[in-house]
C-alpha cells in the first residue's frame, strides 16, 4: 500500500505527483528545489539555494517520520558543475554519516530555473 506524504514545510508539488510516497517502511521523495514554503521566494546563490533544498528535503522527511539520518540514496541535479563543492559542503552538513550513496549530475535547466534538486530514498 502506498502512503502518499505531504507538507507545508517543503514546496508543494507543482505538477502531478507526491512529495513523497511511503512503501513498505521505505519513503522515496519527488526532488525538492530551493523554494522557502513560506513564502515562495528562491534563494540567491548556490549555497543558500543548496540549504534550502536540503531544509525542505530535511522537512519532508520529517513529515514522513523519518529523516536524514536515515537516508541511503540521493541524486543531486545541479545547474553548473563549477558549483560541486560549494554545494557539498552544505549536503555534509545534512547528511551524517556513513553518508548515503550518491549520484550527482549537471542538468541544462531546472524547474523555477533553481540551481539544484534533490531526490532521496530513506528507510523509516
Amino acid at each position: 500500500m502506498k502512503n502518499v506524504i505531504a507538507t507545508d514545510k517543503a514546496p508543494a508539488a507543482i505538477g502531478p505527483y507526491s512529495q513523497a510516497i511511503e512503501v513498505n517502511n521505505m519513503v522515496y521523495t519527488s526532488g525538492v528545489i530551493p523554494v522557502d514554503p513560506a513564502t515562495g521566494n528562491i534563494p540567491e546563490g548556490s549555497v543558500a539555494q543548496a540549504r534550502q533544498a536540503f531544509t525542505n528535503l530535511s522537512n519532508l522527511l520529517e513529515a514522513a517520520g523519518t529523516s536524514t539520518a536515515n537516508v541511503i540514496k540521493t541524486t543531486v541535479f545541479i545547474k553548473e558543475m563549477n558549483d560541486f563543492a560549494a554545494i557539498n559542503e552544505v549536503y555534509a552538513e545534512f547528511f551524517p554519516a556513513p553518508y548515503p550513496a550518491r549520484s550527482c549530475v549537471e542538468v541544462a535547466r531546472l524547474p523555477k530555473n533553481v540551481m539544484l534538486e534533490i531526490e532521496a530514498i530513506a528507510t523509516k
